[in-house]
C-alpha cells in the first residue's frame, strides 16, 4: 500500500520538482550540507539527519527499542520510517542502494 499524496494540486507538484532539480544539482556532500543547512531550520535539519539515521539502524538490523536507545528517535517515528522504508515511493530504498554502492564498490 502506498502512503497518499497530499501535494495540494499541479502547483505544488511542480515546485516539489523544482526543489528535487535544485538537490540533484549538486556535486559535492559539502554542497548538500550548506544548501540543507540553508534550507532548513537546525530542527528540520535534524529530523532529516534522525531519518536517515534510523534507515540506516534499520537495514543493520536492529530493533526499534535499540535504535530509540541509541538515538532518541520516537517509536511513533522509526515506525514511520520503516514503514516507508518498507512500502513507500522507494526513495529510501534508492538512496541506501547507492550510497551502500559507492561505500562498497563491490556492492551492486
Amino acid at each position: 500500500m502506498k502512503p497518499k499524496r497530499t501535494d495540494g494540486g499541479n502547483q505544488q507538484l511542480v515546485a516539489e520538482r523544482a526543489l528535487c532539480r535544485a538537490i540533484i544539482s549538486l556535486k559535492t556532500p559539502e554542497e548538500c550540507c550548506n544548501f540543507l543547512r540553508d534550507l532548513c531550520t537546525p530542527a528540520e535539519l535534524q529530523a532529516l539527519v534522525d531519518r536517515w539515521q534510523v534507515v540506516e539502524l534499520l537495514e543493520d538490523g536492529l530493533t526499534y527499542r535499540r535504535i530509540y536507545e541509541l538515538t532518541g528517535v520516537s517509536v511513533t517515528t522509526i515506525g514511520r520510517v520503516a514503514r516507508f522504508l518498507a512500502d513507500g515511493y522507494g526513495g529510501y530504498r534508492t538512496a541506501v542502494d547507492r550510497t551502500a554502492s559507492r561505500n562498497n564498490p563491490t556492492a551492486h
